[in-house]
């Protein structure tokens, strides 16, 4: 039995993963981020802690304190929290203060080295749930006509050239025209711009980047991404196979057809 640490952002998937390494017979001690974390991981952990975003060092002590030298990093952490009020202690600071610019990469690429500077490695985020990564194909919903096939290559194409450069990994079109690029804001705020910008009927596309560092940043869609393409009339979301996790994807594949929404796997 070993203890295997988990960073938590907000969302199901720390959940899920959680769910995963006990199953597998190991101990789960959880840094719950007191920012973004929901406060019933605690009862999916053997041990959490609740620590803010910006505290580092004493992020990298519990695990410490805890034996742990295997880790992952799951769930959301907004990228807007780095232009927020958040205290950093020193080693965050130092970390900030050497970065080139502030993309995820750059950030998150940062972090994970001072992790590794103090024996702790961190896994691939999906490496527990790949049963529930995306397959090839029409995975619910209906078949898209010659358009629409046209305008789904455009915007995955397209949104592989923008997660390329770190900008955002969602893009979203309309006959060949993109409505909105996703940046900081996320992917349903993105979708919720198009939607307002060119209506209904427009092919959504969320990929990985061209060299994903699946250790963190792995694209996910959920329940709630549902919703948002119910609510903002969108004809079909593109996502890349074997890249993109489904979280809970029975359901999310019985909710989609409920409410005849359309995910395809690229």
């Amino acid at each position: 039995m070993k203890n295997i640490g988990m960073i938590a952002g907000n969302g199901r998937f720390p959940f899920l993963v959680a769910e995963e390494i006990k199953k597998q017979g190991d101990r789960v001690i959880t840094v719950a981020l007191k920012e973004e974390a929901d406060k019933t991981i605690e009862d999916k952990s053997d041990k959490t802690y609740w620590l803010s975003v910006g505290k580092l060092q004493k992020i990298i002590d519990a695990l410490k304190e805890n034996n742990v030298d295997t880790a992952v990093m799951v769930g959301q952490v907004k990228h807007a929290k780095i232009y927020s009020a958040i205290t950093m202690d020193f080693r965050a600071m130092k970390v900030m203060g050497s970065l080139i610019n502030k993309k995820t990469d750059t950030i998150l690429g940062a972090v994970v080295r001072e992790f590794e500077k103090d024996g702790i490695k961190f896994l691939p985020s999906h490496i527990y749930l790949k049963h529930l990564l995306a397959e090839k194909g029409l995975i619910v919903g209906k078949k898209l006509n010659s358009d629409e096939s046209k305008d789904a290559e455009f915007g995955f194409k397209t949104a592989k050239g923008i997660a390329g450069l770190d900008i955002g990994q969602t893009v979203v079109v309309k006959d060949k025209s993109v409505l909105a690029v996703e940046s900081i804001e996320g992917t349903d705020e993105c979708i919720k711009r198009a939607f307002s910008l060119g209506g209904e009927n427009a092919i959504v596309a969320k990929v990985a980047k061209p060299n994903q560092d699946f250790r963190f940043d792995v694209p996910v869609i959920g329940l709630n991404t549902v919703d948002t393409l119910k609510n903002n009339k969108i004809r079909a979301m593109i996502i890349e196979a074997g890249a993109t996790l489904i979280l809970d994807k029975d359901e999310v594949i019985d909710k989609a057809k409920k409410n005849e929404v359309t995910i395809i796997g690229f």
